[in-house]
């Protein structure tokens, strides 16, 4: 471990701070590294069900650097297993928590899981080799097991207690309980009890029929006969099975049980509150973090009474005034890509779809999502009122209530649906509006008027007449809760 002296310190931060990326830290947010502050650690991390290898580390360490290549190789392989996230203690925001962790050099790593209570986590510092492979083992060695092992004493007690409850159990030949498993437990914690039960325990299996290993049934509860399941066993797509009879807890968990109770006492002032930052507080063991009061209109989630729409195509400045960009318009969110698919254009869209099928098949409504293309002139004159230089980007809006989010992560569905899950349950920062050209041809009025959209706090924003198709007006909505960073987790696809 490097400890910085002050004097080196302060001249390579100097030379370092020219580069490029430096200042905005090591990882990209296109990396599978999470990128965590001081604002998002006590949600992100210390209330989160999974297990989470946390690096404190400043961007002109050289030893940072060095790591940061087999850091992002332990994310890629525990993808839906566990959380790998960093710190950036240069930042003076950081400062607090990395002083909370006692940080005094870099690259720290603390592996931190669930405790017994939630937002009171486990830290341990992680003082093993700096490669992929032992980092990844360590963190492995660190999920929690939820997994219950069913034999042939106990099958019947199992599958009588909790009758109503929906039940999964793998038939395995193995005595281990694999991270994919444990993985799947916490998904589905207090909401589907997963059980894992062993090829010589004779009488548990015959019940099922089992003659083939391994093999996942699921029992939907109550008198449902059980189903089993003929996919391939990746977290994918057992995941899309057992959802067919509950979804899975978002990876971050929403803070309801406190939201609930303070319920009637935050009723009239919600109106006025925002979610402030996070902040999590001092602890002499850096072992707990502080719990965060949720205000009651992150339950009360903004509701459109639209589905997933995967199909539109907005081709024009015009059409996205439409459908988007005017001041009685709900949320949209929108995929800026090229008429002609590059691979990454795919890959969003292919991401949006697979958030299409999930709620889909869950009746779940959700706000309408669109493919922009990017090419016509009035497009790209908005793309640079928000300052989006990327080939492929997505963003959500919200026309009447002015304010917008950028999406940060990668494309898997799951990413993109736990990112879309934040939004409509209201949490997170947004940023204004910028002041953006709007155009409307013939006075049309804007198909987003069809949209009723119910939110907690009407946003009364004047709207300019329309005019002929070759003019333009301006037009800045409403002011926004300050931004926050999302950042979601991704799924894993190997047993």
């Amino acid at each position: 471990m490097y400890t910085p002296n002050p004097t080196i310190a302060t001249i390579a931060l100097g030379v370092l701070a020219a580069l490029p990326g430096v200042q905005a830290g090591l990882y990209t947010r296109s990396s599978p590294v999470i990128q965590v502050d001081a604002k998002n650690y006590d949600r992100l991390v210390a209330k989160s069900n999974y297990t989470t290898a946390v690096e404190f580390y400043a961007p002109w360490c050289g030893h940072c650097q060095n790591l940061k290549p087999a850091y992002e190789k332990a994310a890629k392989n525990l993808d839906g297993l566990a959380q790998i996230a960093a710190v950036n203690c240069d930042e003076d925001e950081n400062k607090p928590l990395c002083g909370q962790f006692g940080i005094q050099g870099f690259p720290t790593i603390k592996i931190v899981r669930p405790g017994k209570k939630k937002g009171k986590p486990i830290v341990e510092d992680y003082n093993g080799p700096r490669d992929a492979k032992n980092i990844v083992s360590a963190v492995i060695d660190k999920i929690p097991n939820h997994v219950k092992k069913v034999t042939d004493k106990d099958v019947d007690e199992f599958l009588s207690t909790n009758n109503e409850t929906a039940k999964a159990l793998l038939f395995t030949e193995k005595g281990t309980t694999s991270a994919l498993l444990r993985s799947i437990a916490i998904d589905y914690l207090d909401v589907i009890q997963v059980a894992q039960i062993r090829n010589k325990e004779t009488k548990a299996n015959d019940i099922f029929g089992i003659d083939n290993y391994p093999s996942l049934v699921l029992l939907p509860g109550g008198d449902k006969p059980s189903v089993l399941y003929d996919g391939e066993l990746k977290k994918e797509a057992m995941i899309k099975f057992l959802s067919q009879v509950a979804e899975p807890n978002p990876v971050n968990g929403p803070e309801k049980a406190k939201a609930k109770k303070d319920k009637k006492k935050e009723e009239k002032p919600a109106k006025k509150s925002r979610p402030k930052s996070e902040e999590p507080a001092p602890s002499e063991e850096a072992t707990a973090t502080t719990s965060v009061e949720t205000p009651t209109e992150t339950k009360r989630a903004e509701k459109e009474t639209v589905t997933l729409d995967l199909t539109g195509v907005l081709d024009n400045a015009i059409e996205l005034t439409k459908a988007c960009l005017n001041p009685k318009a709900g949320t949209c969110v929108l995929a800026f890509v090229p008429k002609e698919h590059s691979e990454e254009a795919e890959k969003a869209l292919e991401g949006l779809r697979g958030v299409g099928i999930k709620y889909d098949n869950h009746h779940r409504r959700v706000f309408p999502v669109y493919e922009v293309h990017s090419e016509d002139a009035n497009v790209a004159s908005m793309l640079e009122s928000f300052h989006l230089e990327k080939q492929v980007e997505i963003i959500a809006l919200n026309g009447k209530r002015g304010w917008w989010r950028l999406y940060e992560g990668d494309f898997s569905h799951q990413s993109l649906a736990d990112w879309i899950d934040v939004i409509r349950l209201n949490e997170g920062g947004k940023r204004p509006l910028p002041d953006i050209k709007i155009f409307v041809a013939d006075d049309e009025v804007p198909a987003a008027e069809k949209v009723e959209v119910k939110v907690e706090e009407e946003v009364k924003v004047e709207a300019g007449e329309a005019e002929p198709e070759s003019t333009s007006t301006s037009w800045q909505g409403a002011e926004p809760t300050p931004e926050a960073t999302e950042v979601p987790v991704h799924e894993h696809n190997e047993l």
